[in-house]
């Protein structure tokens, strides 16, 4: 079926907007990257805003947007999104081998994680739809065990619940890296989507839909990432700090750890705040922290760069 948005449709469009976050395993291979982005240049109606690769984690996140149709009673029916998603993916795992892959940054697949958030006017029902969509077409094109979370859930049930259950949080290479597959090949709870068994070279993938979440990363300047773990610990909600911050203390690089958060309400807890928290907790620890930086843009950034190029594209 083939949509193509009308002069008095586009108004509509620009505003009923899906953003995809797509996290892959990996960024130290330039062809594989620039493959994974060629699949997504067959459908020029989503736009890729951003690009966060990351070496020493060996992971990649693009920051894909596109609009959402609907039929005459208001159900979701068509969104550029997932098209691309799925050629992404397809491209991503005819080239990645989980196998052979390593990192300073967990995973447990080649498409790792992807994430719908609703913009504009579009909603988190619409986000949800899409979700469940491109989580079906990956688990049954691709024969990978799909995981749905938060908005797309059936109960709401949330991302780091999930990887927390099927060991996603620890680290088995050299007590800080994540290397090749270590989950048995029979999953220990069925997924929405897709096998129970695990290809080793595919892994599983999370698929999810919420509100916007912010990722901030914050550079410690040492090497001890049991300090920097700790220090995340306190940080975040679980560990009894910030309500609705989740962290990660990783290994970034030969000579610096980093702290990686998300922020799921940025509005109510926000960066400046997470980074005065790490600063003091760092102190403490005798240890010097460099200012945080967002790995994405903001959604009214976001909203704003698609609809440049869009615009770009259309004269």
């Amino acid at each position: 079926m083939d949509f193509h948005p009308t002069c008095k449709d586009k108004k509509a469009v620009d505003q009923m907007l899906i953003c995809c976050k797509l996290f892959i395993s990996e960024a130290r291979n330039t062809a594989t990257l620039d493959a994974i982005e060629q699949a997504a240049s067959a459908t020029p109606e989503t736009v890729i805003i951003t690009k966060c690769d990351d070496r020493a984690y060996n992971r990649t996140r693009y920051t894909l947007v596109s609009y959402v149709l609907h039929d005459c009673t208001g159900n979701s029916i068509y969104s550029p999104l997932q098209q691309t998603v799925v050629a992404m993916a397809e491209a991503a795992f005819n080239l990645i081998n989980l196998e052979s892959h390593d990192g300073a940054h967990p995973r447990l697949g080649v498409v790792d994680d992807i994430l719908f958030h609703p913009l504009g006017r579009a909603s988190l029902d619409e986000a949800a739809w899409l979700a469940k969509a491109v989580g079906a077409d990956i688990g049954n094109q691709f024969n990978v065990p799909v995981y749905l979370y938060a908005a797309a859930h059936p109960t709401g049930k949330p991302l780091d619940i999930i990887r927390r259950e099927l060991g996603y949080y620890r680290p088995n290479f050299m007590g800080s890296q994540w290397a090749g597959w270590t989950m048995p090949e029979v999953l220990p709870q069925n997924p929405e989507e897709g096998p129970v068994t695990v290809s080793k070279a595919k892994g599983i993938s999370m698929i999810g839909a919420r509100p916007w979440v912010a990722l901030y990363n914050i550079p410690i300047l040492s090497t001890d990432v049991s300090a920097t773990r700790r220090i995340a610990k306190m940080v975040s909600a679980r560990g009894g700090g910030l309500p609705t911050v989740q962290t990660l203390g990783l290994v970034h690089g030969e000579d610096s750890t980093e702290i990686a958060c998300m922020l799921l309400e940025p509005n109510q807890i926000g960066a400046d705040r997470v980074q005065n928290r790490v600063e003091m907790l760092a102190a403490e620890e005798g240890l010097d922290v460099e200012r945080g930086y967002f790995t994405d843009f903001s959604p009214e950034m976001v909203i704003e760069k698609y609809t440049s190029l869009i615009s770009s594209t259309r004269t």
